[in-house]
């Protein structure tokens, strides 16, 4: 079974996996020090302009990939917003309680879940799990034997979910329906004891074939058959990352659409 869309490939799939997670953990952790939601919100707008334009998908998959994280936009800041603490009240209404401290709170706090969510999507739309592998192996020195026993545990999802179609067709032929709370525990127990037992038996397979292949020695060195290393790609996307961000933080300084400079 196919969980992937066809798409079209662009540099960002050219940048170095591994490359491409350092950056995107360092601009979280500037994320997580940036408390002026002027700079905040210019960042949040440098994250989503790759994620639009050099994705490599059409914009309703892409509203269809970030419906939950917009979700977790709405729900992030509009929970500060009533809940928050604050000195100056804007509204009051049993136990909402906004004021002008927790209004901005919840603004940054929002669009600093939305910056999080559009680099880890474009990360994720943008990488293949093989290249990542490989890379973290050439690059990042991982044991092989933990960066295949990952690629093998992902490849596995596939034939899960194909399992489960499977199993779930099987059973309406069957006509084994039952309803209420026993009915549900029953489905999950038709559903849950099968997938299990096959998930024990592939993953003891895959721990033989691995033993064969001398994995678990964890000495000697291998040979890949992708080979992966720096390029001109990784050069423009860390360029970007950096100007957008002292970007960011300069129009921050200079263009207050939010009156206020530090949310603490």
């Amino acid at each position: 079974m196919n969980l992937t869309f066809p798409h079209q490939e662009t540099w960002l799939h050219r940048v170095n996996p591994a490359h491409k997670l350092i950056v995107s953990a360092l601009l979280f952790l500037v994320v997580l020090l940036t408390h002026n939601p002027n700079v905040m919100i210019t960042l949040t707008i440098a994250a989503l302009l790759p994620l639009l334009f050099f994705s490599g998908h059409p914009p309703l998959r892409l509203l269809l990939y970030a419906s939950p994280f917009l979700l977790l936009f709405v729900s992030s800041a509009t929970g500060m917003m009533m809940f928050g603490t604050g000195e100056t009240l804007w509204f009051q209404y049993g136990f909402i309680r906004i004021t002008e401290e927790s209004f901005y709170r919840g603004l940054h706090l929002g669009f600093r879940s939305l910056q999080v969510a559009a680099v880890g999507l474009t990360f994720a739309l943008t990488t293949r799990p093989v290249a990542l592998f490989y890379s973290l192996m050439q690059q990042l020195r991982l044991p092989p034997r933990y960066a295949y026993s990952f690629l093998a545990a992902f490849n596995m999802l596939p034939l899960l979910a194909e399992e489960f179609v499977t199993l779930r067709q099987a059973l309406q032929i069957r006509g084994r329906r039952p309803r209420g709370i026993r009915g549900w525990y029953e489905r999950l127990r038709m559903y849950a004891i099968p997938l299990l037992a096959q998930c024990i038996r592939r993953a003891h397979r895959t721990a033989a074939a691995m033993e064969a292949k001398r994995f678990s020695s964890g000495s000697g060195q291998r040979t890949y058959f992708y080979q992966y290393s720096l390029s001109a790609a990784d050069a423009w996307y860390a360029i970007y990352i950096l100007l957008s961000s002292l970007l960011a933080w300069q129009l921050g300084q200079l263009w207050s659409l939010i009156p206020v400079s530090d949310v603490r």
